[in-house]
């Protein structure tokens, strides 16, 4: 659940409120709501700003998941899945793109310039199995990279995933996880 709040902006709100009454405080000579206004107010302020210049915001669903989709994960899905699927729809902090450590271990990521950007998510089911499908923009890698990578990212996800790469537009790749 806290995943899909953003720190930095309750760290603002916080902050900006506290501050604000800091100086209220000191302007009608109350010392003790002044000092607590201050104190708390605009570290909880900076704190804030600092989460916010580092904030990596929820990857959005592509299409709403079905009530049958959403039972299907629940008896299918594998914990990478899972984790996969939390990870990238909440809020993040300090890192530069969603999967950036796993798209460079798998090869996909060789500068940040190329680095396949996360677009977008969503669950599908593919011959009665759960499917998780994460869509990126690619306009750097393309499509035959991805696919000579299949094997590597079957077994960097898996166990008890298939993986299926389409290229539906150019510069956009969807990568399927098929639980098996």
């Amino acid at each position: 659940m806290f995943g899909k709040i953003s720190l930095g902006s309750v760290g603002l709100v916080a902050g900006g409120t506290l501050t604000v009454v800091g100086f209220i405080a000191y302007a009608t000579g109350n010392a003790t709501l002044n000092l607590a206004g201050l104190f708390y107010g605009i570290p909880l302020v900076l704190g804030g700003l600092a989460l916010k210049a580092s904030e990596l915001k929820p990857v959005a669903y592509s299409q709403p998941t079905s009530p049958t989709i959403i039972q299907l994960r629940e008896t299918q899905a594998t914990p990478t899945q899972n984790q996969i699927r939390k990870d990238i729809t909440r809020y993040r902090y300090g890192q530069k793109a969603h999967l950036d450590l796993s798209l460079e271990k798998l090869g996909l990521s060789p500068t940040d310039e190329e680095r396949p950007v996360l677009v977008g998510l969503r669950e599908i089911e593919t011959a009665g199995r759960y499917t998780l499908v994460l869509e990126f923009d690619s306009p750097l890698i393309s499509l035959e990279t991805w696919q000579e990578k299949q094997s590597k990212i079957e077994t960097f996800f898996g166990p008890n995933i298939k993986v299926e790469i389409k290229q539906p537009q150019e510069d956009y790749i969807e990568l399927s996880l098929i639980s098996i």
